[in-house]
């Protein structure tokens, strides 16, 4: 996309969105600027990891402050079950199978080749096409330089990971499928830096500072932290540098609990800063997660986890908080997914989306400032001939060669086949599902297990030694 036409096309205002939203909150009076946004995205944190979502072991308080202040959805989901098509889901508005980036296809990471284009539109793009700051601290993880990147996407900053993972103390890249030397990951813009620190801290500590230079105009703030993702290292334990198998060794509940207070903490000093500076009032904040959790998450009574499209894998916690303008302590059963972000997240700031490229998602603004829930159909594809498709409370899912119709109401753990009992049903949710998979990319039916295999696949050149 031109930079002309991204100008024309942010330019066009949706004043009525805003006018919309206040007044269904009862409130005449519009903010004195615009808004700002701090959107934080944890990693693989499960649907009630979080103590206002269940977590009894431990609290984090700083995320529930944030549900006190905002609305909390108790049916949040990701667009995927891993980490990298959600990303790309998340910063286009738009179902992340439409692009290979996006699609799963070499085990849900983007490698060489695959990346999201700076071409395309994209969150931080509209903004900073609108006036706005934009930054990005933490994890991109869609795409690697010199083709891909957050700067070639609209970001104005970068701090952070190029990649999937890193270790949170050498800042090395992980990928389970190397065997070689690891090369650093952390980056400052498009430039590799050397900087001591556990990575959710320094991630806390940019994030403040972004807020602190940018005290005087609009900004939008993506916070992605790696945490609670492996491998499992804390500010004291420092674990094991590398692992075989990445979903049995390592880590511990005591362990995860410790990253999870991490970020937490964090974002306390990320609200204490907008706070100090008085501008709580004038942001909107968004907490949510990649997907859902892993092996030491609470999932319960959720079946599944990360990787999988049963509601263990995909439902994940979703909080907004605009004080003075959501309501506190709101709770919503409105079904919201990543893809929602970028339409809702554009009408808040009266911002226009591109016609020519308009997203899957839905402007969740109405809900947010107390219009009821409404329904809707989201879908997921993942590899494997893996598909779902969610017309709340009814599911559909086909896993392999096996189809099922679940009732989440009636049974939440998603082991009772409603199929023969609600045939109906079953058949149009399955109709509709395998309709829309028909529009999406196709992804492959099978994941290469090497990542030679991977670059093979994907026409890529194979990696130095391979």
């Amino acid at each position: 996309m031109q930079a002309t036409r991204r100008e024309v096309i942010a330019g066009a205002m949706s004043v009525a969105a805003l006018g919309t939203a206040g007044a269904a909150a009862g409130r005449t009076k519009r903010p004195r600027r615009k808004p700002n946004f701090v959107f934080i995205l944890a990693d693989d944190l499960g649907a009630f990891d979080l103590s206002c979502y269940g977590r009894e072991d431990y609290q984090t308080p700083h995320i529930d402050g944030l549900a006190r202040r905002g609305m909390r959805f108790e049916l949040g989901y990701a667009s995927s079950s891993s980490c990298a098509p959600t990303r790309v889901g998340l910063i286009s508005g738009r179902y992340q199978n439409r692009l290979l980036a996006g699609s799963g296809e070499g085990g849900g990471y983007t490698r060489g080749k695959i990346g999201y284009s700076g071409d395309l539109p994209s969150l931080p793009g509209l903004f900073k096409a609108a006036g706005y700051r934009t930054g990005l601290v933490g994890k991109w993880g869609i795409g690697e330089l010199p083709d891909y990147g957050p700067r070639k996407s609209g970001y104005d900053e970068f701090f952070g990971l190029m990649g999937g993972g890193i270790d949170y103390w050498s800042h090395d890249f992980l990928d389970p499928l190397t065997t070689g030397p690891r090369r650093p990951d952390l980056y400052e813009n498009e430039t590799p830096v050397t900087i001591d620190g556990y990575a959710t801290d320094l991630f806390s500590d940019r994030a403040c500072d972004f807020i602190r230079r940018n005290v005087e105009q609009p900004f939008m703030l993506s916070l992605h932290y790696t945490a609670p993702h492996w491998p499992w290292q804390t500010r004291v334990e420092r674990g094991s540098q590398r692992m075989t198998d990445i979903h049995f060794e390592g880590g511990s509940p005591k362990i995860y609990r410790d990253m999870v207070l991490a970020m937490d903490e964090g974002i306390g000093k990320v609200l204490d800063t907008l706070r100090k500076y008085r501008m709580d009032r004038d942001t909107v904040v968004i907490f949510t997660s990649d997907n859902g959790g892993e092996r030491f998450s609470k999932t319960w009574p959720l079946r599944g986890a990360k990787g999988e499209l049963w509601e263990g894998g995909t439902r994940v916690p979703l909080i907004v908080s605009w004080p003075g303008r959501i309501r506190a302590n709101a709770v919503s059963r409105q079904v919201a997914i990543s893809i929602d972000f970028l339409p809702t997240m554009a009408a808040l700031a009266g911002i226009a989306t591109d016609p020519s490229y308009p997203p899957d998602g839905i402007d969740l603004s109405p809900q947010l400032f107390g219009a009821p829930a409404v329904d809707r159909t989201v879908f997921w594809m993942t590899p494997g001939d893996r598909l779902a498709a969610l017309s709340y409370p009814w599911k559909y899912m086909r896993n392999g060669t096996l189809e099922y119709l679940y009732n989440l109401d009636e049974d939440p753990t998603e082991h009772a086949n409603f199929k023969n009992r609600t045939l109906s049903i079953f058949s149009d949710l399955k109709a509709k599902a395998h309709s829309w998979s028909k529009q999406m990319q196709k992804p492959m039916s099978a994941v290469p297990r090497s990542i030679v295999e991977q670059a093979e696949a994907l026409e890529m050149p194979k990696l130095p030694g391979k």
